[in-house]
């Protein structure tokens, strides 16, 4: 297991173990997230671990194209409410995500390292927020990476009323114009809505190709 120090620098993703676990330590600065993610690594640990970074194979993605919108919810985004906006309040989003209840985790991985590193992304350009409003309050909503180079990295989501987070989702995929969502990990709710699994191979040929374009 590789072991970070102060230098920004990551193993090769190959070393990853079979879980996609690569490297422990180092931090939470701009210049090490931003070198993670062009390199297809991102850190998830809970509140009392030290910080792990992973690069797991295969990679759960969403080609936008791929996008499965059901006839229920179609009907429902015609008929809501909702109104849907991009980082206009970052800090709240990430906020509510960390409030998430998540099934077999007690606390919580965006801790508040987490949310003050990736507030200086967003500030630095590097992070988005996608809201969703109902009569001007804050109901759901997601914050994700994105390095300009057509792959947008998913964070994570909160839904404080139903079909809220899905239809942030729905409409920022719908209305953007990115090659590749990055899903990171498996789920039955992502999977529903198009998203699959690819090798990691596959997922860095997208990140080398649009870094070389961009």
């Amino acid at each position: 297991m590789h072991i970070l120090n102060q230098h920004i620098n990551f193993p090769q993703i190959t070393e990853a173990d079979h879980e996609g676990l690569l490297a422990i330590g180092g931090d939470l600065s701009v210049e090490r997230l931003v070198l993670a993610y062009k390199s297809g690594i991102f850190p998830w640990f809970n509140e009392d671990e030290v910080i792990l970074w992973w690069s797991p194979d295969p990679r759960f993605v969403l080609y936008p194209e791929d996008l499965k919108v059901s006839k229920s919810m179609r009907q429902f985004l015609r008929n809501c409410n909702f109104e849907v906006t991009i980082n206009k309040d970052f800090k709240a989003v990430i906020t509510n995500c960390a409030k998430v209840k998540r099934v077999g985790q007690s606390g919580t991985w965006i801790t508040n390292s987490m949310i003050n590193a990736y507030c200086k992304l967003h500030k630095l350009g590097y992070a988005k927020s996608v809201e969703v409003w109902d009569n001007n309050e804050l109901v759901g909503g997601f914050y994700g990476v994105d390095l300009n180079n057509g792959v947008f990295c998913g964070e994570s989501m909160f839904a404080n009323k139903s079909n809220a987070s899905k239809a942030a989702f729905i409409t920022f995929i719908q209305n953007t114009n990115y090659s590749l969502i990055d899903c990171q990990v498996y789920t039955a709710h992502l999977e529903r809505l198009g998203a699959k699994e690819i090798s990691r191979t596959k997922f860095l040929s997208y990140l080398n190709f649009n870094n070389s374009r961009g």
